[in-house]
């Protein structure tokens, strides 16, 4: 059973329409995740905002948002007017322009999508947008409004489907100039270079994901199975909290 979509519209592609449907690529559901508990009692806590200088809870209904203009002043805008400036979404994946596979520089890659046939009437038509891209050595460059924003997003063909990158925009991403100005202008030559080549060639190898580990998460993982297997953890009693052993 495919995944199920986070956002469902139409791949536009000047006349040719397609009904589309976006997968997450990457996800952070697998990870272990880890409750904040009392450890007298065993019960989750919950996070509660307090006034600043009362140190008073302070109720949903009297929180807003505030941009601050100076130290301790701001300026309150409410979630109507901040759902006001929001963009409306058509549901349209409207492609500008194509360009060449390579031409977009991976620093402004976001978050990657699997996108896909939204249902079967739309196979024939997803097919010929794949193919011809495939054909033509091309990626898109579309916009959408995608949860809550405008966003660019590139789209490539991938094995049998599609690939969509939300990409950052220009203002997010630091120039390289700003961090590279600063290394010395060096030019290595000679036998110098040569082992550096040498090196890098008795190291060469292919991209393999499967051969990298989350060392940390499979260290966490084995952490919560031997508490487990130590009786770390043992159901509440009914009417009584729930009580946590080492």
């Amino acid at each position: 059973m495919a995944p199920r979509a986070v956002w469902k519209g139409y791949l536009k592609v000047a006349e040719i329409i397609c009904p589309v449907a976006l997968h997450t690529a990457a996800s952070t559901s697998e990870r272990i995740a880890f409750h904040t508990i009392n450890r007298d009692t065993g019960n989750r806590l919950r996070r509660q905002y307090v006034d600043q200088e009362t140190g008073k809870p302070v109720a949903t209904e009297e929180q807003v948002k505030g941009y601050e203009v100076s130290a301790g002043e701001y300026v309150e805008i409410d979630a109507d007017e901040i759902a006001s400036v929001q963009p409306e979404s058509d549901k349209t994946l409207a492609v500008d322009n194509f360009i060449a596979l390579d031409a977009v520089d991976d620093v402004y890659f976001d978050k990657p999508y699997y996108l896909t046939p939204a249902d079967k009437t739309a196979h024939e038509v997803y097919a010929l947008i794949r193919d011809g891209m495939r054909a033509s050595g091309a990626a898109a460059i579309a916009r959408a409004v995608l949860f809550r924003k405008m966003r660019s997003v590139l789209i490539r063909p991938e094995e049998d489907g599609l690939v969509a990158t939300t990409l950052s925009f220009d203002y997010a991403v630091r120039p390289a100039r700003e961090v590279f100005d600063t290394i010395p202008d060096l030019t290595i030559k000679g036998e110098m270079l040569e082992l550096a080549e040498h090196i890098i060639a008795t190291k060469r190898g292919t991209f393999d994901p499967a051969a990298f580990h989350d060392r940390y998460e499979e260290a966490l993982a084995e952490l919560v199975k031997a508490k487990l297997e130590a009786g770390a953890s043992r159901p509440r009693p009914p009417g009584r909290p729930r009580r946590w052993s080492t």
